[in-house]
């Protein structure tokens, strides 16, 4: 990296990553590991940040860093570079996230909203190169939009551009921010996972068996992982579950092809790791 490098840092409701990178998107190292929101605050997780950052330097030295990019799902102020309270951060109040990397690091330090964030790295290298209007979409814990309008990231007033899945798509159904039959209820990790409970639950009280689940409290704590890999196999239940979510993801879709007019949709996370000949 003669010219230095850049450290991209991901915040995840159930992982974390930081990469080592350069100037032309060559993505040089990657170390991930797991939040674990519900045992430590977010301190920790920093801390464990630094850990990682630190073994880097071994290898790629600390006088040659650039600068720092951080991607999280929201709410957050890019300008202030605060974090406000995401739903699948618990505890994450008012950190001031990139006063505390600038001090630590003295480099340029900048935050976006993950979903934004994927949206310009699609835009400039991937999938949506060469467009000018294309919608990215980001399914993990939680579910978010970035948009990329008139060739221009879109990211609304205060950040909250792209917030997608708080539409409600169904009056009753999985939770996401808050609100029953949300998009992101319906699509997202966490939403698959309630999906699951009920459906898989449902299957067992009436008499059914569930190769995935043996019993009605197991069924509390499936993952979207877990359907994926029985659905990868064509079990029928967890392709039962797929498809409830695919035909929400449908509709979705349906209405911001309506509102935005697209040149093109670019669908990451869960659903681009969903393979199956099943499907």
């Amino acid at each position: 990296m003669k010219n230095g490098f850049y450290l991209g840092i991901d915040i995840g409701g159930t992982k974390c990553a930081v990469v080592a990178g350069d100037e032309d998107f060559n993505i040089c190292k990657k170390i991930q590991f797991e939040t674990r929101t519900g045992e430590r605050n977010y301190n920790a997780v920093l801390d464990e940040f630094f850990v990682h950052i630190e073994s880097l330097f071994s290898t790629f030295p600390r006088e040659h860093l650039k600068g720092i990019g951080i991607s999280c799902g929201g709410p957050l102020d890019s300008k202030k570079g605060m974090i406000y309270s995401p739903p699948n951060l618990p505890g994450w109040d008012n950190v001031p996230i990139v006063e505390i990397f600038s001090n630590r690091f003295g480099v340029p330090v900048s935050i976006q909203n993950d979903a934004n964030a994927c949206a310009r790295a699609e835009w400039l290298m991937g999938a949506g190169k060469g467009t000018q209007n294309m919608i990215f979409l980001t399914f993990g814990t939680g579910m978010g939009s970035g948009l990329i309008l008139n060739g221009r990231l879109y990211a609304g007033t205060n950040d909250l551009g792209g917030e997608v899945g708080h539409i409600r798509l169904a009056k009753t159904g999985p939770v996401g921010f808050g609100k029953a039959g949300s998009f992101e209820g319906f699509c997202s990790g966490g939403g698959i996972a309630q999906l699951a409970a009920t459906i898989v639950t449902e299957k067992l009280n009436s008499g059914e068996k569930v190769a995935f689940c043996a019993d009605v409290e197991s069924a509390k704590n499936l993952t979207a992982k877990t359907v994926a890999e029985a659905a990868s196999i064509g079990d029928p239940v967890a392709l039962e579950i797929i498809q409830v979510s695919a035909e929400y993801l449908g509709r979705g879709l349906a209405v911001l092809i309506d509102i935005l007019n697209p040149e093109c949709i670019v669908i990451g996370s869960i659903y681009s790791r969903l393979y199956s000949k099943h499907f």
